[in-house]
């Protein structure tokens, strides 16, 4: 979690999107069956507790395929350690002290073929919940088993990861006939677990829980998040690694999505690193490789198996470029919402284009290019500018993790030649939508795009709210009118106060001065302990904070308003080209509020909303999570729907 929470004035946008998981033109959350693979058998995973015909839950039909498909770890020993020659290792549930139900998203678990409780019953579902969905019980037919995969981590090769806290409990084949995997997240050890626990507590999990299912209702591929349960059981965390640990809840996320296979997946296979001298668990098995590969493109790219079937370097090819495009349409959404995700590690990428693993993630308030959410990420590798380039830099990796199936030559050129255009394309065509200009593609909509968020810089203008706010503008405003729209979009820029937080200085000024002196006498050292991206961005700070200490809250304002007036002058002319477009103003009016509102979230998920519903819930009261989840978030789902 981001150490500074910054205040805000709102919190998640239900957006008109498809049941499943992704928006339309992106991948579908309904998988068919594909052809049947060579299969192993199919032997009784264990339990956590003795299995007994749940209720509510019983209804569930599972079908654990990956199972069936992929190589299982033959030893059962349930201790951290490397697993070679296997994709999954049976495991065990950790039973929690009294597990109780904080928050669940019938929605979601509507996926699995679930119907909403009669009326009176809820009470029962939600013990029936808790019991199963903390790992205490097992439902017939799940089998836990937790997933084998490495990845590279902050750039550098780690090695062995896997399903540290996470364990696969099975696929269930809903009524629709759509395959859904559930996973329970922070239900104990894994031979993944490394030296943690295993464990999660409440301040992750009821973030996990709240993002997933905002991410979905914002129109964006995620995860989803069927219930989160906490429980008596404590483990002890050191929440700002300052020496201070304290006990917390053990607490566990159903997650839901169409597969957890990741990039990371395939990257078992690699030799040692020359860099870390790590290596992955399955170095020399191209025959797993085969086996992943047929498994993950004929369960959720069928199309593609179909299309190529008697040409698996082809098919390879078809699945990477499909994986490309969805990769860089997905990030294109999060920086057109100010999403920023936090730990873009090829282990957190996934193999069907969702947003995963939600961990130190964070939207963007003032906008701000060089934003970071993750206070470990000291030099700013995933900031919230640099995700783009970050997701085809790990897209890179998985083409070397494919390599002999798919000649690295083929995935290269596929990357060159699809990433960039499609990412752009999408970003641009989103965009658009978000400013109303949905007949006339022209040019310079890029630079104009460019233009805007450089005047939100400039005057730290609340990103979700300016872009809301900009629906209101119709470009045919007279002077009083125009004064007065400048008045609104000034309160959404940042206070004197806040640009002297932001560009307060951050080194001590001797620590700077020998800086610059090593960086000229010994460039070599200088490069081994400092950046000087760093240096600059300081040097940045120092400007602009004596720049603030000239200025009066009354000159702020008329160069906020300066700055916006000149963007506004430019975007009411290419209003004006779309007017001229169409032979109806009137009804272009409409339609322009319509489409700017259906793409400019009214609310997103604060830092502080999520952490007020989490310090709620940490003194026992659950309704703060229930209410943004449930409540609100269905409230204004309901009138999202009727305004379009």
């Amino acid at each position: 979690m981001a150490a500074v929470l910054r205040s805000g004035r709102s919190f998640l946008l239900p957006a008109p999107v498809p049941r499943g998981l992704c928006p339309p033109g992106c991948c579908s959350g309904a998988m068919q069956e594909p052809p049947p693979l060579a299969a192993r058998p199919e032997s009784p995973g264990p339990s956590a507790a003795p299995r007994a015909a749940a209720g509510w839950l019983g209804a569930l039909r599972f079908d654990n395929r990956a199972l069936r498909s992929l190589p299982l770890d033959p030893s059962e020993e349930n201790v951290p350690r490397q697993v070679p020659g296997a994709c999954f290792s049976r495991v065990r549930p950790s039973p929690v002290q009294s597990p109780r139900l904080v928050a669940m998203s019938l929605p979601a678990l509507a996926l699995l073929g679930l119907e909403p409780p009669a009326a009176g019953a809820l009470e029962e579902l939600e013990a029936e919940a808790a019991l199963y969905f903390s790992g205490n019980r097992l439902l017939p037919g799940a089998e836990p088993a937790a997933h084998c995969y490495c990845g590279h981590q902050f750039g550098s090769f780690a090695g062995q990861l896997g399903d540290g806290a996470a364990m696969y409990l099975g696929e269930v084949l809903s009524p629709r006939g759509e395959r859904w995997e559930i996973q329970l997240k922070g239900a104990g050890l894994t031979p993944f677990s490394r030296q943690a626990d295993g464990r999660k507590v409440l301040r992750s999990s009821i973030r996990e829980f709240l993002c997933s299912e905002a991410m979905f209702h914002l129109g964006i591929p995620t995860t989803r998040a069927g219930t989160c349960v906490t429980s008596d059981s404590k483990v002890v965390r050191d929440i700002f690694y300052d020496g201070n640990p304290k006990n917390e809840r053990c607490t566990i996320v159903l997650r839901i999505a169409s597969t957890f296979i990741r990039f990371g997946s395939f990257e078992i296979f690699k030799p040692t690193d020359e860099y870390t001298g790590r290596k992955g668990p399955s170095v020399n098995r191209n025959d797993i490789r085969i086996q992943m590969l047929n498994y993950v493109i004929s369960t959720f790219y069928p199309e593609i198996q179909q299309a190529y079937s008697d040409n698996s370097v082809q098919r390879n090819a078809a699945f990477f470029r499909e994986v490309t495009k969805r990769t860089a349409r997905m990030v294109a959404e999060w920086q057109c919402v100010g999403f920023c995700h936090g730990v873009l590690n090829t282990d957190n990428m996934s193999i069907v284009g969702l947003t995963i693993d939600y961990g130190p993630f964070g939207f963007m308030d003032r906008y701000d290019p060089e934003h970071i959410c993750n206070g470990s990420d000291n030099a700013g590798r995933y900031a919230y500018n640099k995700q783009p380039e970050i997701c085809k830099w790990n897209l890179g990796k998985l083409a070397e993790a494919l390599v002999p199936e798919l000649p690295l030559e083929i995935s290269e050129l596929i990357l060159k030649e699809e990433y960039d255009a499609e990412f752009e394309r999408h970003y641009l065509q989103k965009m658009r939508k978000k400013l109303g200009l949905i007949h006339l593609e022209l040019e310079d909509d890029d630079k104009l795009v460019s233009e805007l968020l450089e005047t939100m810089h400039l005057t730290g203008g609340d990103f979700t709210n300016t872009f809301r706010l900009l629906s209101s503008f119709l470009g045919n405003l007279d002077p009083l009118k125009l004064e007065d729209f400048l008045e609104k979009i000034a309160m959404q820029c940042a206070s004197m106060e806040e640009l002297k937080v932001a560009f307060r200085p951050q080194m001590d000024p001797r620590q700077l001065s020998m800086m610059l002196m090593l960086a000229q006498s010994n460039p070599q050292l200088f490069a081994l302990i400092g950046t000087k991206a760093n240096i600059n961005k300081e040097l940045e700070r120092i400007e602009q904070f004596s720049k603030l200490q000239q200025l009066t809250a009354a000159d702020l304002l008329s160069k906020n308003k300066r700055h916006w007036k000149e963007w506004l002058q430019k975007y009411r002319v290419r209003l004006e080209k779309e007017r001229e477009s169409v032979s109806n103003a009137d009804v272009w009016n409409a339609e322009h509020v319509k489409i700017m509102n259906s793409n400019n979230p009214k609310y997103i998920l604060r830092n502080y909303i999520a952490q007020n519903a989490i310090e709620a819930a940490e003194n026992g009261d659950f309704t703060e999570v229930q209410y943004y989840h449930s409540t609100l978030l269905k409230t204004l789902f309901a009138k999202w729907c009727f305004k379009m």
